[in-house]
């Protein structure tokens, strides 16, 4: 079967082998940091410069970090997929450029970037690859204090949510890589692209919390799954 309509979602999993932190495991994020003091508003209005500490110091990795071979497949994939007639959305969980660094374009990054602020006070948001303080000017309105990370915190709304949907409701194929299952809105997309018809797959280093909910699964590490399943299926498009 040939498959023209294709939404892909990464999660962490993703960029673990490019040495980004994972969440949820037991040597993850979460098991160091408190939700609510750095991924919630409320966490933000308590302790700033808290915040700021730790997303300038996810900043700084940022900057050194690599795509693995996950990522280049991906990118590989959407040129292929794209020059043989058929339309590849990738959706990232992740608010690392790992994905632009190794070359995929058509790219929604529903949680927001850590390569980008906001100003709570008069809405701008632009690129921003230095360190972030609690003074710190917005350039547009100049009050200082209101710039946050352009992240989406627990509690907010994922950005993109129209646009994912109406493609999900659109596949033909959704493939989810390296994710928990466990967060919605994404958990649920595999749900929806099934309810459209959609062939699902998921691709993980262990079977997820959803994992039921896909039509097949294969395990392991994503620069290896990942890998082979593109390179089979971009034999399949050129043969």
């Amino acid at each position: 079967m040939v498959f023209r309509r294709i939404v892909i979602l990464t999660g962490a999993g993703v960029s673990a082998e490019s040495g980004m932190g994972t969440f949820r495991d037991k040597d993850g994020i979460w098991t160091k940091y408190d939700i609510e003091d750095v991924a919630t508003p409320e966490g933000f209005a308590r302790n700033p410069t808290l915040v700021h500490d730790f997303y300038n110091a996810r900043r700084r990795a940022l900057r050194d970090a690599a795509p693995n071979p996950a990522h280049h497949a991906l990118a590989r994939l959407e040129k292929a997929v794209t020059a043989a007639g058929g339309e590849l959305l990738l959706v990232t969980q992740n608010v690392d450029n790992l994905h632009e660094k190794a070359g995929s374009q058509n790219l929604l990054h529903m949680h927001g970037e850590l390569t980008r602020v906001k100003c709570d006070a008069c809405g701008s948001a632009g690129a921003w690859n230095d360190d972030l303080f609690a003074l710190t000017e917005c350039w547009r309105c100049g009050l200082p204090g209101a710039l946050r990370p352009d992240v989406v915190w627990f509690g907010e709304m994922p950005y993109g949510m129209e646009t994912i949907f109406e493609r999900l409701s659109a596949c033909d194929l959704f493939v989810s890589i390296g994710t928990s299952g466990e967060v919605y809105p994404a958990a649920g997309f595999v749900l929806e692209a099934d309810m459209a018809g959609a062939h699902t797959i998921e691709l993980n280093l262990e079977p997820s919390a959803n994992a039921r909910g896909f039509t097949e699964g294969r395990y392991g590490p994503a620069s290896e799954v990942v890998s082979i399943w593109v390179d089979d299926f971009v034999g399949r498009l050129d043969g």
